[in-house]
C-alpha cells in the first residue's frame, strides 16, 4: 500500500520528556514512547501515567502524534490489566498503540475498535503475506523486520494492504527481530517480555572479541531510496 502523503512520516523515539521536546523541535512528525507496563524496554526510564498524559497533550499542541509501545507478549493472567492499560491510554488521546501479541490485538479490536494499532517489529513481519495477516487482525500499520533488503521492502510495500514503517537507525538483533531467546536462556530475562539483557553484546573468547554484536543500523544515506519505496514512516 502506497503511503497517503508525499513524504513518509518521520518518527522518533523518546525515553524522557526532554527527549520528546527535542524530537518535536528537531522536526519529528510523531514520537513513540513506552509506559511503565507491557513495553519492550522494561528497564528504561519510560513514562508514568502523569508524564504520559502530559506528553500526549504537548505533542498534540504542536500538531504531532504519539504512539505508545505495548509490545511484549501478554500472559493470560495479564490480559485484563493490559486491556485496562490500553483503555487508559486511549482515553488520554494516544494516536496509536504499537503491539505484538496476537491475542491482545484481538481483545483490543473487540473492546477498543476505534484505537489505531501498529504491528511491532517484534512480530517479525518480513513479507507481504505477514503484513497482510497483521492487517486482517486489525493493524493499520506494520513495522517490518529489520533484516529486509531494499528490494524486499519495496516489494512488501507495493503488494500489502497496511501502511509500512521501517527503521532508519538503531541496534540490530543478532537474531530475527523479536525472536531471540538468548537472554531468556542464559539469564532468565526474556526479550519478548521487555527484559533483554543483551548477552549478544558481551565479549566472548577474549576481552575484545564480540562475535555476536552487530554494527548498528544506519540508513541515513538511503533515505531517498526508502522514500521512493512508498513506506509510510521512517
Amino acid at each position: 500500500m502506497k503511503r497517503k502523503t508525499k513524504l513518509p512520516e518521520l518518527l522518533a523515539p523518546a525515553g524522557s520528556f526532554e527527549c520528546l521536546i527535542a524530537a518535536i523541535k528537531g522536526g519529528a512528525d510523531a514520537i513513540y514512547l513506552g509506559g511503565k507496563r507491557f513495553g519492550a524496554r522494561a528497564y528504561a526510564k519510560n513514562f508514568d501515567a502523569e508524564e504520559m498524559a502530559r506528553a500526549i497533550a504537548y505533542a498534540h499542541l504542536h500538531g504531532r502524534k504519539i504512539y505508545v509501545t505495548l509490545n511484549t507478549l501478554i500472559l493470560d493472567r495479564e490480559m485484563e490489566d493490559a486491556l485496562a492499560y490500553a483503555r487508559e491510554l486511549y482515553e488520554m488521546g494516544v494516536d496509536a498503540l504499537i503491539v505484538a501479541d496476537l491475542g491482545l490485538i484481538s481483545v483490543l479490536r473487540e473492546h477498543l475498535p476505534a484505537l489505531e494499532l501498529h504491528g511491532s517489529t517484534q512480530m517479525s513481519a518480513h513479507n507481504s503475506l505477514g503484513a497482510d495477516m497483521a492487517y486482517e487482525l486489525g493493524c493499520e500499520r506494520v513495522v517490518l523486520a529489520r533484516e529486509l533488503s531494499k528490494e524486499n521492502i519495496a516489494a512488501v510495500t507495493e503488494k500489502c494492504k497496511p501502511e509500512i514503517e521501517v527503521f532508519l537507525h538503531g541496534a540490530l538483533c543478532v537474531c530475527h527481530s523479536g525472536q531471540c531467546l538468548f537472554s531468556s536462556m542464559v539469564g532468565g530475562r526474556s526479550g519478548n517480555r521487555g527484559e533483554c539483557a543483551q548477552p549478544c553484546r558481551l565479549p566472548y573468547n577474549g576481552e575484545n572479541n564480540y562475535p555476536l554484536s552487530l554494527t548498528d543500523l544506519s540508513l541515513a544515506g538511503h533515505i531517498r531510496e526508502l522514500c521512493d519505496s512508498g513506506v509510510a514512516s521512517l
